[in-house]
C-alpha cells in the first residue's frame, strides 16, 4: 500500500536548482587564492553567525563580516552574482513539481535562503510552480532548528507524517524525520523520480 502523501516540501538549493551558494562561493576562493573549501566553510558560517539565513540582519552586514574575517574584495552585488549566477534551475524538478500540483498534492518550498530568492523568482518566476514558500529569511528560524519543520506543517495544515520532504542535506533531512515528516533524501534528479514514484 502506497504511503498517504498530502505534500510535498522542496528544499532549493540543490534540489530544485544547482547548488549555487556553495559553487559560487568556491569559485570567488579560488579567484581570490584562498583555499576554496575554507573559504565556503568559513562564509556559510558567518551566513549563520550574522544573522543573515534567518533575516535578523542585511546583506550589508553580512558580507562586511565575509571580508573582516577573509579579506577578499568585491562589492556586495559583484560578490552575490557569483553566487546567485550559478542557482541553475534544474527543468526536471520543476516538471516533477508541476506533475505533482496537477494530482492535487500540495507542493511547497522549504529553503535556508536569504532575500536571494526573492530575487531568483523575480528573474525566473519560479514561486509561481508551488503553492507556498517557506524562507527562512522570512520565518527568522532556519532548518538547523527542527522546529520548523512542524511550523511548516502547522502552516500547511497537514499531519507531519502526510508530508513528504525532499532535501541533499543528510542533517536536515534527519531533523525532518524526528519530527515525523517521510523524507527523501536528494542524491540527483533519477534517483528521486524513482523514489518519489514508489512512495506515491
Amino acid at each position: 500500500m502506497k504511503n498517504v502523501i498530502k505534500a510535498v516540501l522542496f528544499d532549493f538549493g540543490g534540489v530544485i536548482a544547482e547548488e549555487g551558494f556553495w559553487k559560487g562561493l568556491r569559485s570567488i576562493g579560488i579567484e581570490k587564492g584562498i583555499d576554496p573549501d575554507e573559504f565556503f566553510r568559513t562564509v556559510d558560517a558567518l551566513i549563520y553567525e550574522t544573522g543573515y539565513l534567518i533575516g535578523d540582519t542585511d546583506e550589508a552586514l553580512f558580507w562586511s563580516a565575509v571580508r573582516d574575517r577573509t579579506g577578499i574584495r568585491g562589492t556586495d552585488a559583484e560578490l552575490r552574482n557569483e553566487i546567485l549566477k550559478r542557482f541553475i534551475l534544474r527543468p526536471d524538478m520543476i516538471a516533477s513539481v508541476d506533475h505533482l500540483r496537477s494530482k492535487g498534492i500540495i507542493v511547497a518550498m522549504l529553503s535556508d535562503q536569504t532575500d536571494w530568492l526573492d530575487i531568483i523568482d523575480r528573474h525566473t518566476d519560479l514561486f509561481k510552480h508551488f503553492d507556498a514558500i517557506f524562507n527562512s529569511y522570512h520565518r527568522h528560524k532556519s532548518k538547523r532548528d527542527a522546529s520548523m519543520f512542524r511550523d511548516v506543517c502547522t502552516a500547511l495544515g497537514i499531519r507531519t507524517g502526510e508530508v513528504l520532504f525532499v532535501d541533499d542535506n543528510i542533517d536536515h533531512i534527519e531533523r525532518a524525520q524526528g519530527q515525523g515528516l517521510q523524507t527523501i533524501h536528494f542524491t540527483g534528479v533519477d534517483d528521486f523520480k524513482k523514489r518519489i514514484n514508489e512512495l506515491l
